[in-house]
């Protein structure tokens, strides 16, 4: 994973996606990470690159996509939760017909040479109340409302769920093992990243990430620009769940 020109965070909600986009951007070598291709949001983010409404090629949007993600060194980096996956590849297809299927191809072709880092979360039924409560609330990040992963319309209010918690749970199983078979399918190796370990070092996981993709990480800053979300309530529910209360 040395000498990249672009990477990929391959993640499922509430596994620590944006404070480690937060710490990559922060350290000013890593690109400046982003949910580019999230479909909602992509009226959003073509007005923002002043691509014309309703009129651009996927290929002006990821061309735009690589202009706004990459920093001064070449390296681009963006985040993917399963589904937004597929978005890309055909997106990329229709203008590489020849490489439809071979999803790696389709990526190195449109981003040069390719690194995927896959964060997952060790304890899945704290992953499972933290997107639930997301999902109530409406908030995604400690620094306002943010809808890059939502899945629903947002209450504003949380109510303890097990039938939703549980529904999450299958969720994450079913996409973790998505991505699994993903990266069996295409011979590839990504830099696995626990949650666990990046809340518990989130400078010393950034480094260490860093130095997988061949990247300088001695004296970069590194600086959270999101803190914990979870409270007494999230150990609450979880505390409900395992009880079966």
């Amino acid at each position: 994973m040395t000498g990249v020109d672009a990477y990929f965070i391959c993640a499922v909600p509430r596994t620590g996606s944006s404070l480690l986009c937060g710490l990559l951007a922060s350290t000013g070598v890593a690109g400046r990470p982003e949910a580019y291709f999230r479909v909602p949001d992509e009226p959003l983010w073509a007005a923002r690159w002043g691509l014309p409404a309703g009129e651009w090629h996927y290929r002006d949007y990821v061309r735009a996509a690589l202009a706004a993600g990459r920093t001064g060194n070449g390296v681009f980096g963006a985040k993917l939760m399963w589904g937004t996956l597929d978005r890309v590849v055909e997106g990329l297809a229709a203008g590489n017909p020849e490489l439809a299927g071979a999803d790696d191809a389709l990526l190195r072709r449109a981003f040069g040479r390719t690194a995927f880092v896959h964060l997952r979360r060790d304890d899945v039924l704290a992953q499972a109340v933290s997107w639930l409560r997301a999902e109530q609330t409406g908030r995604w990040t400690d620094t306002a409302p943010d809808a890059v992963d939502a899945a629903g319309p947002a209450t504003g209010k949380p109510r303890y769920d097990p039938d939703g918690i549980d529904e999450l749970l299958r969720t994450i199983a079913e996409h973790q093992a998505a991505w699994d078979t993903w990266f069996a399918r295409y011979g590839i190796t990504p830099h696995r990243v626990r949650y666990e370990d990046l809340a518990a070092d989130p400078p010393g996981v950034t480094r260490g990430l860093l130095d997988a993709l061949g990247l300088p990480s001695a004296g970069v800053p590194v600086r959270p620009r999101h803190a914990r979300q979870a409270d007494a309530l999230n150990a609450e529910w979880i505390a409900r769940h395992r009880a079966g209360t």
